[in-house]
Parts: C-alpha cells; sequence; structure tokens
C-alpha cells in the first residue's frame, strides 16, 4: 500500500531535479544581465566565474563533483578565455553547441559503457521502467543535444550578437524546460504503474 512517505520520497527527486535545472542555469542568466548591463567580454569573464562558483558551492554541497558540471567549466574556460584573449565574441557564441554536442557524446556513449545509460543512472532512483524506455529516453537526449547545437550556430551566424545573446537565455532555456516536461510525462507513466502495483499488494 502506498502511504505518505512513499508518495514523498518520489516527489523529493523531482523538487532536486527542478532545483538542480535552476542551479545549472545561473551562469547563463549571469551572463545575461552582465552582458545588458556591460558588453560580451564582460559578460564572458561573469560566466566563467559564475561557473568556477557553482562547480565550488556543489563540492561544499555534496562533497563531490559532477562529471557534467566539470565538462561545462573546462569548455568555458577554453572558449570563454578565448574570447577575452583574442577579443573575438566567435568563441563564446560556439561555446554551447560544443558543451551540447560533448554531452550527446557522453549520453550516446553511455549507452554501451557502464551497463546503464546515463538517463538510467539520473532517474533509476525514482522509477522502474523497462530497458527499451531508458534507451528511448537517452537517444531522445541525444538527439535534444545535437539539434541545440546546430539551434544556436544558426542563430549565432545569422542574427545579432544581441539577437544570440536573447536566445542563449530564452529560447535555449524554453526548449530545455518543454523537453524535460516531455521526457517528465513519459517517465510519470511508468511512476504511476508503480503507484498502483503498491496499491494492490
Amino acid at each position: 500500500m502506498t502511504g505518505p512517505g512513499n508518495h514523498a520520497r518520489k516527489a523529493a527527486p523531482a523538487r532536486s531535479d527542478t532545483m538542480k535545472f535552476i542551479f545549472d542555469f545561473m551562469p547563463i542568466l549571469l551572463f545575461f544581465v552582465a552582458y545588458k548591463v556591460y558588453d560580451i567580454y564582460v559578460a564572458t569573464a561573469v560566466a566563467i566565474v559564475a561557473t568556477l562558483v557553482m562547480v565550488a558551492v556543489f563540492w561544499l554541497r555534496h562533497r563531490r563533483v559532477e562529471k557534467m558540471h566539470l565538462i561545462t567549466l573546462a569548455i568555458i574556460g577554453v572558449f570563454g578565455g578565448a574570447t577575452l584573449a583574442l577579443q573575438d565574441p566567435t568563441f563564446i557564441m560556439w561555446k554551447p553547441t560544443i558543451a551540447y554536442w560533448l554531452f550527446a557524446l557522453v549520453f550516446l556513449g553511455s549507452q554501451y559503457i557502464g551497463g546503464r545509460s546515463i538517463t538510467e543512472r539520473m532517474m533509476g532512483h525514482a522509477i522502474t521502467a523497462p530497458a527499451r524506455v531508458w534507451t528511448g529516453l537517452n537517444l531522445s537526449w541525444v538527439v535534444f543535444f545535437v539539434v541545440m547545437g546546430i539551434l544556436n550556430l544558426y542563430v549565432a551566424y545569422n542574427f545579432a550578437e544581441d539577437t544570440w545573446v536573447n536566445f542563449k537565455l530564452f529560447g535555449l532555456m524554453s526548449l530545455s524546460l518543454i523537453f524535460i516536461l516531455g521526457q517528465g510525462i513519459i517517465i510519470a507513466r511508468y511512476a504511476s504503474n508503480e503507484d498502483k502495483g503498491e496499491e494492490e499488494s
């Protein structure tokens, strides 16, 4: 039988994932604000510092660092640093695409390395689903990351710098939220089935 404790445990990961999503987007938000107040170069410096602080805060709270955070820090350090050193915004404009495509490779590689895909490792604690479902969800992330990288470059090379900065915050974040919501709807079906099984038992 399902009790309040079970629902609380299932709700906790959802709240945690939402907070993590907001936490991960803070450097982008600060980049946007700094750009509107100053320029692309100050915004780039702010993004580098904000990402470093994000990784440090996460380590202080959890005594570990997520690979995704390290990848993001490395990319912003290299491409942001190149933008500042060469005074060329092209590098920072490529940064989201490189990050998305690296994440796509990591998610795709997890299908064949480690026994479980990254999607299952992240959400397997909350629900139980067939292997084909985890494979489908994981591959959908791969496609999502590839498409997002392409969209970023399209906007960067076909629109003004200010439009790209707006798209980086509002466009990419909105698309990410919509995609996560879609995955949540799929996952909810299996969480719902688990609840029914518990009630019957």
